[in-house]
């Protein structure tokens, strides 16, 4: 059986976020790079995997998918083991706290810590551009009040949506794994228990792996 494609670098976070879970499953896999300097992302032959120009796209044979969290449910529901059920749907609650802090990582986590690791590593690093500080600033304090609910909640459970590790975990990976390479990461010393499950999280052998890949110079 020939391996899945996964389209764009793995430094992308949205790709993090499916190559973590292949990973994870240990299914055989490639990654096809996307040149953006070249526009590879708008050309013909990208469109057709993903009508919207971005990254990544999925090829499985002849499905074609986008859409990172679609495409990463696919492959935990197609690669689905005994010992590897991150979405856990065979448990009617479980699973629906997976889908609850999978939209929790989407809607509230992503929004406050996604500019920080913008304004503090890919502006300057990747587009030249200085950090806007008002914008860092803004959204620490948001970042915070999440982060205290998150303390709230792991110091009940293991893991966000109970007390075994799932794909709403996995979620948080990419942006973290970014906001620790920030000058902010001592932030996460405020959250013992935030702190304590980030390091479960980085000690998985699919997280170290996809790390490795990952490591961006510190401004």
């Amino acid at each position: 059986m020939a391996p899945v494609k996964v389209f764009g670098p793995a430094m992308s976070t949205n790709v993090a976020r499916v190559l973590v879970c292949l990973e994870e499953v240990g299914a055989e896999y490639e990654v096809v790079d996307i040149d953006f300097k070249a526009m590879e992302h708008k050309s013909p032959e990208h469109l057709v995997r993903n009508p919207f120009g971005q990254i990544p796209a999925f090829q499985d044979g002849d499905l074609l998918l986008f859409e990172s969290r679609a495409i990463a449910k696919y492959v935990l529901r197609k690669y689905k083991k005994n010992e590897v059920d991150l979405l856990r749907e065979g448990n009617l609650k479980e699973a629906a706290m997976v889908d609850v802090w999978t939209e929790v990582d989407a809607h509230t986590y992503n929004p406050a810590i996604s500019p920080i690791v913008y304004e503090c590593l890919i502006n300057p690093l990747m587009r030249g551009l200085p950090t806007n500080q008002t914008v860092v600033d803004e959204s620490l304090e948001k970042l915070k009040k999440v982060l205290e609910v998150y303390e709230a909640r792991l110091s009940q459970h293991e893991y966000l949506a109970g007390d075994f590790v799932s794909f709403a975990d996995l979620n948080h990976f990419p942006y973290t794994f970014y906001f620790m390479a920030t000058p902010h990461a001592a932030l996460f010393d405020s959250y013992p228990h935030v702190k304590a499950w980030w390091e479960r999280l980085m000690a998985r052998p699919a997280v170290k792996k996809l790390a490795a890949q990952m490591v961006p110079k510190k401004p």
